[in-house]
């Protein structure tokens, strides 16, 4: 049997193998609105159909100032957990497990999406909003973030809790945290980004406050059978940045929080880092994590092959994969993964409509 095809189960929730789709922003909402459409139901439907252990959405915003851009999707009203629940109700008769990745962009807020005209922070005049921050310092080529008071952050918690207990009611099985790629929690992990003097900067435990606020929170309304996944950038790539050893230390400090898995990214922070990419070049840091804690990890970046991602797991270098761009290009990949490696046809992850493509 693969190890690929192995169920996993966390707390009370089962998936049925170890292949996760990667949250990808697909910046397809109709602007302001943050609803999930039918592209999206395609989009995560398609991979269900395909085989996907778990189908995690692309950032949801808490706020509508939390939105990368005036395209993102949200998870801040009703109206949006009624489009998201239609849409898992679809995911679960697949047979997928579905989660939701809660975040805020912070000082990467208000911009134009990748195949918009602009380029950068988008003006109050054209739908955009002003930016917040750990600190006023901006991300390269935006606008300046406005700080964020004590009273704010104490409000974007509170955005993350309502957040999560919409999530609940939408049906989703995971919810994960969004500490990665530059946005708003990593922003205040990093030194780079956090220049506070109060108590949520200077050392670790300053500038990893609002990250354990938010677990904390959220862990309180989210059901105790369900599990919760947090996603950090395991380093900045950059000298006197965030690095691996702090990522260790916060995944210890979100274990003892609640979370029951860490997704492990990089980069994000810093525009022009030196990052080594290749395939599996952040599988290091996920089995850094993983020796260093003992939770269960997720690797992902640049993961394509199945033979590759068979030995990732075998290799005890992380308890499950995410695909990201290969499974853009191919939404049935767990079905290939399957046909590779050589799993018996009535253990592939075949829908009856496409059973016969397990057929050699």
């Amino acid at each position: 049997m693969s190890l690929l095809f192995e169920p996993l189960t966390l707390r009370g929730t089962t998936f049925a193998n170890r292949i996760f789709l990667a949250p990808m922003c697909q910046y397809s909402c109709k602007a302001q609105d943050g609803l999930p459409t039918d592209w999206h139901l395609v989009h995560l439907g398609s991979h269900a159909i395909g085989g996907f252990g778990l189908i995690l959405t692309e950032a949801a915003a808490v706020s509508p100032v939390g939105r990368i851009s005036p395209q993102d999707a949200g998870l801040w009203n009703e109206e949006q957990q009624q489009a998201w629940s239609r849409i898992n109700t679809f995911l679960h008769a697949q047979g997928a497990a579905t989660g939701v990745q809660l975040a805020h962009a912070g000082r990467k807020a208000s911009t134009y999406s990748p195949f918009a005209p602009g380029h950068g922070s988008v003006p109050e005049s054209e739908g955009g909003w002003e930016a917040v921050g750990p600190s006023a310092e901006a991300f390269d080529g935006y606008a300046i973030p406005r700080e964020l008071t004590v009273e704010e952050i104490s409000a974007v918690v509170a955005d993350f809790r309502a957040a999560t207990v919409r999530a609940d009611l939408a049906g989703f099985d995971v919810v994960e945290i969004h500490a990665a790629h530059g946005y708003l929690v990593h922003q205040f992990l990093s030194p780079l980004s956090n220049r506070r003097t109060d108590s949520y900067g200077g050392d670790f435990t300053g500038r990893s406050r609002l990250l354990a606020e938010i677990v904390t929170a959220v862990r309180e309304v989210w059901p105790q059978d369900k599990p919760l996944f947090v996603r950090f950038s395991g380093t900045d790539w950059v000298e006197g940045g965030w690095s691996i050893e702090d990522t260790q230390r916060a995944a210890v400090l979100v274990g003892l929080l609640g979370a029951d898995l860490i997704d492990m990214s990089s980069g994000g922070n810093v525009a022009k880092a030196d990052i080594p990419v290749g395939p599996g070049y952040q599988v290091p840091l996920a089995a850094a994590v993983r020796q260093a804690t003992g939770l269960p990890v997720g690797a992902v970046g640049l993961i394509t092959d199945p033979a590759q991602a068979e030995q990732i797991l075998s290799d005890g270098s992380a308890d499950a994969v995410l695909l990201a761009r290969a499974g853009l290009r191919e939404p049935g990949w767990p079905q290939r993964a399957a046909f590779e490696l050589g799993l018996p046809t009535d253990k592939a992850p075949y829908r009856p409509q496409y059973e016969r493509g397990a057929w050699r």
